[in-house]
């Protein structure tokens, strides 16, 4: 691992210690989650796309609210359905808005975002359920969303990354849709904080030991769910059959552990896997593109979009 920090990311990292901005575990749920979304909203959306859009897609307790991103290129263009991160407690469609914009002029694909159900109010396997329900329902209603039918991929960060695993764990399990690609942007795979990158990046790095502690607590309705490999997908016994998959780590990452052994175990499973780690870079970095500074977040956008273009085009 790179021993230093990308010095845009270290001066980002400086400006919230000068606000003095508290660690996220130590806010109350509703003062994280305001927290998260001023640092996560930029004022101005800086990738413009064809358009924007909003629906419901039925779901297992209520209508799902999702954001629709057709890029700038001719249609029909697969889709690509994205979960977004947020420790399962924080985040919703307007933190990820930039990155959605992002990933469609990337990837070249119709971006369909997922306002899925939030912990502690509603824990696993909730959020999951609502993202393989949106999941099914676009793979078997493309044109409903102007994409293209018959190629289907999914994306998630951090937390999201998690779910995209679980949805293709439920894909396979319950003989759902055929699912062509799927991006892991720095997940947490594993109910586990005994890494060395959970020890290397315990605190100083934006995301702390202590708020992946606090998310995993919130999130499941026991210890015990922490096993269940749709929660803690590094559990699963089997990986075989999966989808394809891009796996994005950070070297100052608490997670970083938790993506590369996923990775490696999606592997040595026969599940071909690109796997790339940004050494410089922090948890959450991809959703920092209001700072047109900040070039390694681009560099790494357009690293997953050739990955899904090759594979879906």
């Amino acid at each position: 691992m790179s021993s230093t920090l990308n010095s845009q990311v270290e001066g980002y990292l400086h400006g919230l210690s000068e606000q003095g901005l508290p660690p996220l575990y130590r806010l109350s749920l509703q003062e994280a989650r305001e927290t998260y979304r001023e640092l996560s909203v930029p004022d101005e959306p800086p990738n413009t796309v064809a358009s924007v859009t909003e629906r419901t897609v039925p779901g297992p307790a209520k209508d799902i609210l999702v954001r629709i991103y057709t890029p700038n290129e001719n249609g029909p263009l697969p889709p690509l359905v994205f979960f977004h991160g947020g420790g399962w407690m924080l985040g919703d469609l307007d933190t990820h808005d930039a990155l959605c914009r992002a990933l469609a002029n990337a990837t070249e694909c119709v971006v369909i975002s997922v306002d899925y159900r939030l912990a502690p109010e509603h824990r696993f396997p909730a959020g999951l359920e609502d993202c393989y329900a949106v999941t099914q329902w676009v793979a078997n209603n493309a044109e409903s969303v102007g994409a293209k039918p018959g190629t289907l991929a999914i994306a998630g960060d951090s937390a999201g990354g998690a779910l995209t695993v679980g949805v293709g764990l439920l894909a396979r399990g319950r003989d759902g849709p055929e699912i062509d690609y799927q991006v892991l942007a720095y997940p947490a795979t594993d109910y586990s904080f005994n890494t060395d990158s959970y020890e290397e990046n315990a605190q100083g790095y934006f995301l702390t030991r202590k708020d992946m502690e606090r998310f995993w607590n919130g999130y499941l309705r026991s210890e015990l769910d922490g096993q269940h490999p749709y929660a803690s997908p590094l559990r699963t016994q089997n990986l075989e059959g999966l989808p394809p998959s891009f796996v994005l780590t950070c070297g100052f990452d608490p997670l970083r552990d938790d993506g590369s052994k996923f990775a490696d175990r999606l592997s040595e499973a026969g599940v071909p896997t690109q796997h790339v780690q940004y050494d410089d870079m922090i948890h959450g970095f991809l959703t920092m593109l209001d700072d047109p500074e900040l070039d390694r977040a681009h560099e790494a956008i357009e690293e997953i979009g050739d990955a899904v273009r090759s594979v879906l085009e």
